[in-house]
């Protein structure tokens, strides 16, 4: 947990479609309540695989990010716990799709969410409840659903395929952080760059990967994701893949990947911490 005990919001963004963006947000949530941190996610995909990924049915998303979004709902009033301990959901659902167009003409748009979250740590810190992350499941568009996130959340982190165009909307990505940064919300970081979909035994993604890690260095997280079936598999089930196959190799990357998210923030919150 952050030392202020307030959660580490974090946006899972990527505009490319396919990258594994909400695979990643669902199952690194997951691994990340399996070593005992407390995880919300906030889908604001209109799609809503995040919440469907979670094994929330529609029928029990009695307020979604559309009611939080749109007619400032309490996040807390949204909230499900989902099957995993430790792990809830602000589901999302296809009312969102008009969200940007309603949300276009209100005053402030782009910090609807940012505002609510303000709301939602308040709520949390007066009724003594703990909350370690939050991670927010962004549209696969740079829209003004994205923006929210952005200017709602501590950092970014990037799920980036290991495919040959993978580099190529990067730079799109970076171009609307640095703009978020420095119009709606200067303290917002990259948290970090996730390879995802990695192929050993192509040549190909070994590539790609030495050409992100020779781009961004550290900011690339050693753990990479491999090309799993069982992780592709599991969201048919309503289950993120370490409750379908914990022993898969998929499922043991993102516990590795939690792992090292976790001891990234604790390093930073010791060098925030004077001497």
């Amino acid at each position: 947990m952050l030392a202020d005990n307030a959660p580490k919001v974090i946006a899972v963004a990527n505009q490319k479609g396919g990258v594994g963006k909400t695979t990643t947000a669902i199952n690194l949530a997951t691994a990340l309540a399996a070593i005992g941190q407390k995880v919300l996610v906030l889908d604001i995909d209109p799609q809503g695989n995040a919440s469907t990924g979670l094994g929330v049915p529609r029928s029990a998303r009695k307020f979604t990010s559309y009611d939080v979004l749109v007619n400032e709902k309490p996040m807390r009033d949204a909230r499900i716990d989902t099957t995993v301990p430790g792990l809830s959901i602000i589901p999302s659902d296809a009312d969102l799709s008009g969200a940007e167009l309603e949300l276009s003409n209100m005053p402030r748009r782009s910090y609807r969410l940012r505002h609510a979250m303000d709301r939602f740590r308040r709520d949390m810190a007066e009724a003594g409840d703990r909350c370690d992350y939050i991670l927010i499941d962004c549209p696969p568009s740079l829209n003004l659903l994205t923006v929210n996130a952005m200017t709602a959340s501590d950092s970014v982190l990037v799920p980036l395929q290991c495919e040959f165009f993978a580099l190529e909307g990067l730079s799109q990505l970076l171009r609307t952080i640095e703009l978020v940064r420095g119009n709606l919300n200067r303290d917002l970081a990259i948290q970090g760059v996730v390879l995802t979909m990695y192929d050993r035994r192509n040549n190909l993604s070994a590539q790609v990967a030495a050409d992100v890690r020779e781009h961004f260095g550290d900011k690339v997280y050693k753990t990479m994701i491999p090309r799993n079936v069982r992780v592709s598999e599991a969201p048919s089930f309503g289950k993120p893949v370490l409750l379908y196959d914990i022993n898969c190799t998929g499922s043991q990357a993102y516990i590795g990947l939690a792992k090292e998210l976790v001891k990234q923030e604790r390093k930073a919150v010791r060098e925030k911490v004077p001497a």
